[in-house]
Order: structure tokens, then sequence, then C-alpha cells
């Protein structure tokens, strides 16, 4: 059996959380509680693409925003 996440027969959903981080996550399995849907479903190749365009800035949305305002945590 094909690992799930690299299978690319399956259709997928890009997921995004409060933290603005994403995950690709195939279509048919249960979104975890704190993501949701930001794209898809599509291709495994497409909603990488979409990630990629997207994810932009791997730090989590909590330490951008402490680094933009000169919080040294």
């Amino acid at each position: 059996m094909p690992n799930p996440f690299e299978d690319d027969s399956r259709e997928y959903l890009a997921l995004s959380n409060e933290e603005e981080q994403y995950s690709l996550w195939p279509q048919d399995t249960e979104v975890p509680v704190g993501w949701r849907v930001v794209y898809g479903p599509a291709t495994r190749k497409e909603i990488l693409d979409h990630i990629e365009r997207s994810w932009t800035d791997m730090r989590p949305k909590s330490l951008r925003n402490a680094v933009a305002q000169g919080d040294s945590r």
C-alpha cells in the first residue's frame, strides 16, 4: 500500500492552521482539528504548487509577529 501522502493517483487538499502553516492532506481523510481547507481538492502536484506559492515564510505566525514587534523571546 503506497503512502497516502505520496500517492499521485489521489486527490489532496491544502490545509492551513492558525499559525499559517500549511499541510498536504489526502482529500478522503478527515481534516484534523485546528486546520482548515484553503485549496482543493486537486492533484498532489497542484496542491504542492499552491503551498509553495502561499507558504513563503516557514516561521509560525506568532514568531513573525513577535519579530516584527521587536520581541526577542
